[in-house]
């Protein structure tokens, strides 16, 4: 890469870093979904399929908060940005499916709150382009 300025090549080593800290959380959280969807498609009914998520949402605070408070705005939004690359779906959704619309809401104003959206598409051809570019490197170790 060419870098016109010192500026830009801070801020590109400064997002390279930050999308090797926050890439493997997003895989984590890819694997943990699919696991609990497939789960909960084994599950007989609403009632025990809601037991599951709040077990699950319980277990998943305890394991990641810590984690998650290390993290720092930009990398919270470039997080946000990485799970709806792994799952094709924004977090908004994600939220929304497993803990229904009312909590989707207050998580969606929550990150508002603080110049983030859970509504953000990632887009790997425009905005994120760069993005793209490092997590591939990264897969493919050569970053």
């Amino acid at each position: 890469l060419k870098f016109r300025n010192d500026k830009e090549r801070k801020e590109y080593y400064r997002l390279v870093y930050n999308v090797k800290k926050t890439f493997p959380i997003s895989q984590e959280i890819n694997r943990t979904i699919i696991e609990t969807y497939e789960y909960l498609e084994t599950l007989p009914n609403e009632k025990i399929r809601q037991k599951h998520i709040k077990r699950v949402e319980k277990g998943l605070k305890e394991q990641y908060t810590a984690r998650m408070k290390k993290l720092s705005f930009a990398q919270g939004k470039l997080l946000i940005k990485l799970v709806d690359r792994q799952s094709n779906q924004t977090s908004y959704e994600l939220v929304k499916a497993f803990m229904g619309p009312f909590k989707a809401g207050l998580y969606q104003t929550f990150a508002g709150l603080f110049g983030a959206s859970l509504k953000k598409q990632y887009d790997p051809e425009g905005d994120d382009r760069m993005i793209e570019r490092i997590v591939l490197q990264v897969q493919n170790g050569q970053l």
